[in-house]
């Protein structure tokens, strides 16, 4: 379930925030949804979000703030708001209840995104649900936020795709990317995916290396490699619509694989 919200930030505080945001507003909603306090604990219970494994899963993605006027500021590594209206879309895959929740949530709520150094305060002036498109084994999205996929190396560290090439071409990435969608669905139906498992991604316009700094400053700071672009998927419809519900690829609740359906 996919909400647009508008913001603004006009007379409030702050205008800059840090070119790398992504955490701070992974933050700030964590902080939002938090304060429904027993219907959150309620929420997340009717939902479930754990394998047998111990994995969990989040289950929701957000794409990268899209404010009409902008400057980005390379000498100080910040992102500064003009005043203006900012676009900003998060989706939920669970369905249980999130409508009125999120909604009675970020209804006129007022957040702040940031760091020590630079902060924003926003207001949220509208929020509506988005339709969601017929879901088919062959559609066309472009991404809202940065793409994200690895693999463990032997000696565990995360590898991540190295260029746009790789990225739209390596089987691996295919295959880490389809395992994670066969893991979301197992997570929200409570059972295996039943049926031919495919996957295949093409590229339709070059992928855009973004790196992203997670929790800069301090000890578990961490940089998270995606990719920006326009692309084919082709796979099942159970697993596209967990792919645009939930965010394609790895770490969707900081932000990551964020999708937005092209209307041809």
């Amino acid at each position: 379930m996919r909400f647009r919200l508008t913001l603004n930030n006009d007379n409030r505080l702050g205008r800059r925030l840090p070119l790398n945001y992504q955490y701070e507003l992974s933050a700030a909603i964590y902080r939002i949804l938090a304060s429904g306090n027993e219907k959150y604990a309620e929420w997340l219970h009717d939902n479930g979000f754990q394998l047998e494994n111990g994995k969990t899963f989040k289950l929701f993605t957000f794409g990268r703030l899209k404010p009409e006027k902008f400057r980005i500021l390379r000498k100080s590594n910040q992102l500064e708001l003009l005043p203006g209206k900012i676009d900003w879309q998060i989706s939920f895959l669970p369905e249980k209840s999130t409508q009125k929740f999120i909604e009675g949530l970020f209804q006129k709520r007022v957040f702040e995104v940031g760091n020590k150094r630079s902060v924003v305060q926003f207001q949220v002036e509208n929020i509506e649900m988005v339709t969601p498109p017929n879901f088919s084994d062959t559609m066309t999205f472009e991404a809202l936020s940065p793409i994200s996929v690895s693999q463990q190396l032997e000696d565990g560290r995360d590898y991540y795709p190295q260029s746009g090439e790789e990225f739209g071409k390596a089987g691996w990435v295919r295959e880490r990317l389809l395992k994670n969608l066969l893991d979301k669905y197992e997570v929200v139906e409570g059972k295996q995916f039943v049926g031919d498992s495919y996957f295949n991604i093409m590229t339709l316009s070059e992928p855009k290396s973004s790196l992203v700094t997670i929790k800069a400053g301090t000890p578990q700071e961490t940089k998270v490699r995606g990719f920006m672009c326009k692309m084919a998927l082709h796979c099942p419809a159970d697993l596209m619509r967990i792919a645009y519900e939930s965010g394609l690829g790895e770490g969707n609740s900081q932000g990551f694989g964020c999708l937005e359906m092209i209307i041809n």
